[in-house]
């Protein structure tokens, strides 16, 4: 019963840095990179559908991504909904295909894209604590209907808690790495 305990709980912290890691690919550091048009949805056929399945997305180099719509007549819809996304790109229609090229980030953005992933990492931080909390109140529950003892509780409690720093740490190691790749120029 402690160790289904404790493997939930670590899947469910693993799932946290994951989360963080893919709200990390959203914030763009300059580069070019085909996460960063993730979230964009694009009107296709009366449904919003994710831009990766109405359109092929790939790095040409560096600084420009370059998008191809597996429907020719799909490309100025996929234009436009990039345009709407809120991202602060502007793509090139060049008739068969997109070019989306990367500007160059401000000192003013740099800053604006470290608060939005140091405020990423505070809410995996706080989703992991949470998950400690659920993990000790089950813990509790159980000695409170007599089926493990105080002891095992406090040793499952020590576990919990020492999973806890580890992926505390992890998001740590993650915001500096995402930090740094910001503020390289």
């Amino acid at each position: 019963m402690i160790n289904e305990i404790k493997k939930d709980a670590q899947a469910r912290m693993q799932k946290s840095l994951e989360s963080l890691q893919h709200a990390f690919g959203r914030i763009r550091t300059g580069k070019a990179h085909p996460s960063i048009l993730e979230g964009v949805q694009v009107p296709y056929y009366g449904a919003d559908t994710p831009i990766n399945q109405v359109a092929s997305i790939t790095v040409k180099d560096s600084r420009t991504l370059q998008v191809v719509a597996f429907e020719r007549n799909m490309l100025a819809a996929v234009d436009k909904a990039i345009g709407a996304a809120g991202l602060n790109l502007n793509p090139t229609n060049l008739g068969e295909l997109l070019l989306i090229s990367m500007p160059a980030l401000t000192e003013e953005t740099r800053k604006g894209f470290t608060k939005q992933a140091r405020d990423a990492a505070e809410d995996a931080r706080v989703a992991v604590r949470n998950i400690r909390r659920d993990a000790l109140s089950q813990y509790k529950d159980l000695v409170k209907e007599k089926e493990i003892s105080e002891d095992e509780e406090r040793r499952a409690a020590d576990d919990i808690q020492k999973l806890t720093y580890k992926f505390v740490a992890d998001i740590e190691t993650a915001v500096k790495q995402k930090e740094a790749d910001l503020m390289a120029v």
